[in-house]
């Protein structure tokens, strides 16, 4: 089980950049390295930790922290935590950590690259031209200066995308229900109503969550005035597909540039599923990644930094008090 002096004890389970262990070893913090452990190892071996880093690989879930009494802290490197029951284990006293700011450039650039190669049929041309087609009026794009983009979730990323598009000459809104006065040089904070009227590009910047999953449906799509460009860099399932594919077909979405699908594994889709994804891969009016809008070499790397500065800020805290897990329900 946990040593019983208490010192924090970390499994990470993921595989992560070797700077993350460096820092850990300079803060003398004691961590068991396992990128390769399978979901089912971490089950068993979990109880022995105090501490858990993880990125994806598993769910950590009701059952899992119950089976963990001694864990005190998880901490995710990446900006969300939607493979993480955060209500359950922020009521069992465990503490979560994650590190938004550590992609959030790279996000932003990420976000401004897609909209461009939507905006200039940059993927359509470059397909075209290596098959010897050139088409230059098919390929006419549309210019970014002038227009009206509408940020929906201002955190980090968000800023981050207000910042890349800074020089565009574009007017940027911004809408964040969980802040206030938060406009800035960058955005103007506004309603979604003012969104609905005003934007020519929608671009998500929100976790998943109850509220937030399919919040991009038929009824949100058919509020807004213009035909917009929709980019999304957040979560898969804050948009249902479905119902994209059929606004797309019906000209209510202009186009559209996902960097995250509802199901990304895709050798495991659905009939149905597949059916969806094949309208989305064979329309010239999308464009599609693999998840890699946060996902850079330098992102990879401030990713450890930042989570090992958290990581020791919490021991150094966890070293002055009692550190029996106390449950806050």
């Amino acid at each position: 089980m946990v040593p019983s002096d208490m010192k924090l004890n970390l499994l990470i389970a993921d595989d992560m950049h070797p700077l993350l262990m460096q820092q850990l070893d300079e803060k003398k913090i004691s961590f068991k390295y396992l990128p390769d452990i399978t979901p089912e190892e971490i089950r068993k071996v979990l109880p022995h930790y105090n501490g858990l880093v993880v990125r994806s690989k598993i769910y950590v879930d009701k059952q899992l922290l119950d089976a963990a009494p001694g864990l005190l802290l998880i901490a995710r490197a990446g900006s969300g935590m939607d493979n993480i029951d955060e209500d359950y284990a922020r009521q069992a006293g465990v503490e979560l950590i994650n590190v938004p700011e550590a992609n959030a450039d790279a996000v932003g650039e990420h976000t401004v690259g897609m909209l461009l190669a939507v905006m200039l049929n940059l993927v359509k041309a470059d397909k075209e031209v290596r098959n010897m087609e050139w088409n230059r009026e098919a390929n006419r794009g549309i210019e970014l200066k002038g227009k009206t983009v509408g940020l929906v979730g201002y955190g980090f990323t968000g800023k981050a995308v207000a910042r890349k598009l800074s020089g565009f000459e574009v007017t940027v809104l911004a809408y964040d229900k969980y802040l206030k006065n938060y406009g800035d040089t960058y955005a103007t904070e506004a309603s979604m109503a003012d969104i609905f009227e005003r934007a020519d590009i929608l671009s998500l910047h929100i976790p998943l969550t109850g509220e937030t999953r399919h919040l991009i449906n038929t009824d949100y799509i058919n509020k807004f005035k213009k035909k917009v460009i929709l980019l999304n860099l957040s979560r898969g399932k804050v948009v249902n597909q479905q119902h994209l594919v059929k606004a797309l077909t019906e000209g209510k979405i202009k186009a559209c540039a996902l960097d995250v699908l509802e199901n990304e594994k895709l050798e495991q889709l659905s009939e149905e599923e597949k059916e969806i994804f094949a309208e989305l891969a064979g329309s010239n009016k999308v464009v599609l990644a693999p998840h890699i809008g946060g996902w850079t070499h330098e992102s990879y790397e401030k990713i450890s930094f930042f989570l090992s500065n958290k990581i020791s800020y919490l021991a150094n805290q966890f070293a002055e008090t009692d550190w029996k897990r106390q449950s806050k329900t």
